[in-house]
């Protein structure tokens, strides 16, 4: 199971602009006038497109200097997470009760870089049920839906299975969420707590929606309505011992 991060799980805007203004005046030395929205789009897709809304031409090197610069801004700033920023609610609950599903493994799919994903999580105290080394992230210059690919590419590697829609669910907040899961092989769970309304959940093909995550029955029966159980063959890994 995937786990679409900001607005589903968190919500930090106000520390991850600051994040971005700081990484961009150390990579330009100049201020940062706009930054463009997320909208469930990558870190990576994110840089380059603030670079050029306020007027930089964009670089082969820029990239990889933004996001060590926002990497080190963003930890500089992560005991101001808890502070200024929430947990969604519902979410720590609802990780601990998908946890004790049998042969579920948690990881998360999400356009923040990984150093960043894991500095928002621990802050809330998200992290405990969470495997970060088989996630997606915003560094990997990928859409979203190729990101879940890789995902599954991970998992497969280390637990012997093969991933597909059938044992294979996200949960995000947006439509670029249930589009990526669509086009990268996945079952969808939206949640319209944060960028998309229900219907437009809906209509983008979410195969079921809630209102947010504080019935953590309701998400523990949908990701097991949405998964069949994986038949292990000889030496592949049993997945309840990665729950």
């Amino acid at each position: 199971m995937l786990w679409n991060i900001d607005l589903t799980l968190v919500d930090v805007a106000i520390v991850t602009r600051d994040a971005y203004a700081e990484a961009f005046r150390v990579v330009t030395g100049r201020p940062l006038v706009k930054l463009v929205p997320p909208l469930g789009r990558p870190d990576s897709e994110i840089v380059f497109e603030t670079l050029a809304v306020n007027g930089i031409q964009a670089e082969d090197a820029h990239l990889p200097k933004f996001l060590s610069a926002l990497a080190l801004a963003f930890a500089d700033r992560r005991g101001r997470l808890a502070k200024e920023g929430r947990m969604m609610p519902g979410a720590k609950a609802a990780l601990k009760a998908v946890s004790r599903l049998d042969g579920v493994v948690q990881t998360v799919l999400t356009g923040t870089i990984k150093s960043n994903a894991v500095h928002k999580l621990k802050a809330f105290g998200l992290d405990k049920h969470v495997d970060f080394e088989l996630g997606g992230y915003g560094e990997e210059v990928y859409p979203k839906a190729t990101l879940l690919q890789v995902a599954q590419g991970r998992a497969k590697q280390r637990l012997g299975t093969p991933f597909t829609a059938a044992n294979t669910v996200v949960i995000g907040d947006s439509t670029r969420d249930v589009q990526a899961a669509k086009i990268g092989g996945a079952a969808m769970i939206g949640v319209a707590s944060g960028r998309s309304m229900a219907g437009e959940l809906r209509e983008a093909g979410a195969d079921v929606v809630l209102p947010d995550l504080s019935n953590a029955s309701e998400v523990v029966a949908a990701v097991a309505g949405l998964t069949s159980p994986v038949d292990r063959r000889p030496g592949q890994a049993d997945l309840s011992s990665w729950r």
